[in-house]
């Protein structure tokens, strides 16, 4: 079972130490100059574990996953202007994450699934 909490803190953690610029986004979560500030972030854990917790409710939405993330699309482009390809990283620094957790578990066949997933999600 996949642990919201420490999977999104190390995968947010991850994007935010790897692609400094979307650091930007964050400035509310304080001090991110260093690793050791970003992955010991209380901020960072909060929100990597609610970006976690919707991508497992998105699964419950694969039919409709447009509609399901609809109003937070918009938030995210129209208020942020999260750069659309930032989703996509992040979907790569969580798979890295989920590998680093299960191992062997963590087949080619479920890590192509969860690309499929997160390009769903980044496309939504």
């Amino acid at each position: 079972k996949v642990c919201a909490k420490t999977i999104g803190k190390e995968a947010l953690g991850r994007l935010l130490w790897t692609y400094p610029w979307t650091q930007r986004y964050f400035s509310s979560f304080g001090n991110l100059n260093s690793a050791e500030a970003v992955f010991h972030n209380e901020a960072v854990a909060a929100h990597g574990e609610k970006v976690v917790t919707s991508i497992g409710e998105a699964i419950k939405h694969m039919d409709d996953i447009k509609g399901y993330y609809a109003q937070l699309s918009k938030y995210h482009s129209e208020t942020l202007h999260v750069d659309p390809c930032n989703f996509k990283r992040f979907g790569g620094c969580l798979s890295i994450s989920l590998a680093r957790q299960f191992h062997e578990e963590y087949t080619p066949e479920l890590h192509a699934a969860y690309e499929h997933l997160f390009d769903a999600i980044a496309d939504a």
